[in-house]
This record gives C-alpha cells, structure tokens and sequence, in this order.
C-alpha cells in the first residue's frame, strides 16, 4: 500500500510512524519537514488530502502540534475524510464507520506507542458495509 505522511514537523513521533509503515511493507512518500522541506500545516493538510484524493496514495498519515489545524487542511480536499485520533479505538471507528482515508495525530499528545497502536487499528479495521448510505451523505 502507498501512505503519504505529512507533518509541519520532523519530530521523532514522525520519524518512528516512518519507520513503523515501512516496517509494515507499506510504500511511503514524506512530505513536509520530515522530508526536508519548508512547509506549514495548512500545506502539508493540502498536500497529503490531493495526494489521497487523487489517488496517488491509498491513504495518509498526517501530523501537526495539535493535529486540528492539518486535519481541517485535508478535509478542505474533496474526496478526503480526515480523521484527528488519540487512540487505537478511535482509529478503528473511523475506518469503520467512516471510511476515513487520512489518519490524523497530534505531535503534541501522541507517544509512539500509542501511534503504533492506531496504525494497528488503522491498517486492520474494514469499512462497515451497513454504513454505506451515511458515508456516501459526506460525498454531498
């Protein structure tokens, strides 16, 4: 699978999840300062939802400080469901009620232990199928 990760900060949260989704045998594309560039939240949120949403990755990891500013950012993307979790439980109700298809973290709050355990949620929850009607509501 391609995961793009995009934060406004190269931190070692975002190093580890780099790590982790490479472990996983997953492709990943870096965008933003843990790639060596100079971006804001608000365009790395850009980048990673058109990433997304135009198909170039099968689904994203994004962070900021908060995690509020960057999923407000991918969510302006249409076609992207970001989704700001905190724990493993949230991670799987999103992808299964939601089908959201960016996963956002907050550099602030979030250990890499509990990034690893959302990531095991996120690459191991199927959408709900009975959840269909709702999900297709957000494409509006």
């Amino acid at each position: 699978m391609k995961v793009i990760v995009g934060s406004d900060e190269r931190t070692s949260l975002t190093d580890a999840v780099v790590e982790d989704l490479r472990g996983r045998g997953h492709e990943v594309v870096v965008v933003g300062p843990p790639a060596g560039q100079d971006k804001q939240w608000a365009e790395v949120g850009r980048e990673v939802g058109q990433a997304v949403a135009g198909g170039d990755a099968d689904t994203g990891v994004l962070f900021c400080w908060t995690g509020t500013g960057a999923s407000i950012a991918a969510n302006k993307v249409p076609g992207v469901r970001a989704a700001l979790c905190t724990d493993a439980a949230t991670a799987a109700g999103a992808r299964r009620w939601n089908d959201a298809n960016v996963l956002v973290m907050s550099l602030r709050l979030t250990s890499p232990e509990v990034a690893r355990e959302m990531l095991d949620a996120w690459f191991g929850t199927e959408v709900d199928p009975g959840e269909a009607a709702n999900i297709a509501r957000l494409e509006g």
